[in-house]
This record gives C-alpha cells, sequence and structure tokens, in this order.
C-alpha cells in the first residue's frame, strides 16, 4: 500500500540553526498553534472510539494502549494517571510500550520492529473480546503496533488508533482509527513535537470522557481522586465542604472516615 508520510516530509522552516531563540520559540508556537484545529477535524472519529470504549468497560472490560517511543511513553502516562485522577483500578486502564517498561526511560533499539511481541504483552494481561486496544503510532507504520491490533482482530478484540498521516497501515486495520494530520514537524521528522501534542491532547479527551461516562466526575470534580499527598487532601477537604454544610475541621474528618470525597459526601447525607 502506497501513502504518503505527512510526518516525515521537510520542515516549513529553513536554517534552523540560524535563528535566535526569540525566533525559535515564536516558530514553534506558531506551528504548536494548528494542532488543535486538527484534532477538531477527528473529533467525530474520537467520539465513536469513546462510544465502543465506553460500551466494553461497561460490560467489564479494560482499555490497553500499545505504543513504540513516544507514542508508547502517552499511552503509558495516560493509564498511569487514571487511577490517581478517577480512583479507578491499575488495572482498568493499560499502558504498554515496546521494550518494556524500561523503554519509558531509554528507547530500546529495534523493539518497535517486532510484530509478534505486542500480541505476547497483551496476552501477560490475558486480553479478551471485553477489552478494547488502541493502537499509538504517529506514521502509522510501526510493526509492533500494527502487528497488535492484526492479531486483536484475529480475537474479534475492537481495536482503535491514533495516528497522525491519512490512510496508513495502521488505520487500515483499526476498526476505529483517528487520524490527527498536524502536517510536517518544525525539525523535519521530530514527530514528539506536533504530532506527540495532538496524541497527547486526544488521549486525554478518550480518558476523561470515558471516566466522566462511567461516572467517575460529579459536577465537575474529581470525588473519586486518591488522596496521596497534602495537596489532593487539602483539595478534597474543600470540594467536601462545596458540597455539605461543614467546617474544614469536619471535612477532614469525614475524609479520614470515608477515604473519598464521594463516600464522605454519601456518608454524612445518609446520617
Amino acid at each position: 500500500m502506497s501513502f504518503t508520510k505527512i510526518t516525515e516530509q521537510t520542515s516549513h522552516y529553513e536554517h534552523l540553526e540560524k535563528m535566535s531563540v526569540s525566533e525559535l520559540l515564536q516558530n514553534i508556537n506558531n506551528e504548536d498553534k494548528t494542532v488543535p484545529l486538527a484534532v477538531e477535524k477527528a473529533l467525530p472519529k474520537i467520539e465513536k472510539t469513546i462510544e465502543k470504549v465506553v460500551s466494553q468497560l461497561k460490560n467489564g472490560g479494560r482499555l490497553f494502549y500499545i505504543g513504540a517511543g513516544t507514542s508508547g511513553r502517552l499511552g503509558v502516562v495516560d493509564a498511569s494517571e487514571c487511577p490517581p485522577t478517577f480512583g479507578v483500578s491499575f488495572n482498568l486502564v493499560v499502558g504498554i510500550i515496546a521494550g518494556g517498561d524500561k523503554a519509558i526511560r531509554k528507547a530500546v533499539e529495534f523493539a518497535e520492529d517486532d510484530t509478534e511481541q505486542a500480541w505476547k504483552d497483551l496476552t501477560e494481561f490475558n486480553i479478551n473480546q471485553n477489552d478494547f486496544v488502541i493502537g499509538i503510532a504517529a506514521s502509522g507504520t510501526t510493526p509492533y503496533v500494527i502487528g497488535g491490533l492484526e492479531k486483536c482482530n484475529q480475537n474479534n478484540i475492537p481495536t482503535g488508533c491514533i495516528t497522525c498521516n491519512e490512510g496508513s497501515p495502521l488505520s487500515q486495520v483499526s476498526q476505529y482509527p483517528i487520524e490527527v494530520v498536524v502536517g510536517p514537524e518544525f525539525v523535519t521528522g521530530s514527530s514528539r513535537m506536533k504530532a506527540g501534542t495532538a496524541q497527547k491532547l486526544v488521549l486525554n479527551m478518550i480518558s476523561t470522557a470515558t471516566m466522566i461516562q462511567l461516572g467517575k466526575v460529579k459536577g465537575n470534580k474529581m470525588v473519586d481522586m486518591q488522596l496521596s499527598n497534602n495537596k489532593l487532601v487539602d483539595r478534597g477537604i474543600r470540594m467536601i465542604m462545596s458540597e455539605i454544610p461543614v467546617s474544614y475541621e469536619e471535612a477532614g474528618v469525614l475524609l479520614n472516615k470515608f477515604g473519598s470525597v464521594r463516600k464522605a459526601v454519601e456518608g454524612f447525607l445518609s446520617l
């Protein structure tokens, strides 16, 4: 299959080394401004993906992200932030990166070229038809990700993808493809920049909208967040005070007793 890798096309800018810091920042910023507009064009496909993800999770399934390099790291970041933000199990949203967890900090050579490894990684989690797997790859050509989605399809596990090229091999094997075409990078081929930003924005949408649909947010507040530091405990106390007529000290007692904002408010109202 032939398609144009827009992510690999030459930058719109020349002689970057001759630019001042001010010029570099202004030009990078100008390019970054185009990313949300590209994401906006993909909103209908993002919506369809989220609807399927929510359906799978309500049926007892899990959400998996698979990727290599920057794409894999972004998936791991999004997955790792769901438990503290929304109070869900660490097993509900899982990020898998080619090369294993050590690849989060240091690139593992040729890990992304293995077409079989993603499926092996997924089977360690007993992947099944209730789950949903999203492959993340800026170019849409990463063998690790494509191979993983192909095996999922063969085993009737629904698949989606986030890529920044139209008509890529990854999109072709994805049942719910999301293509955010951000154009050439400021530094030619450096897809950690605009493409990475686009992927992060889409991941924010997927996880946040999904968790809201699952009832993990009330009003606009993270009522199920984990109380993992003093800042979050203080935030939780103030959330309780905004919901029920108690003092800061009383709210703190309730939070300590019930363990979450939601349970503290419900416990107080049931008295």
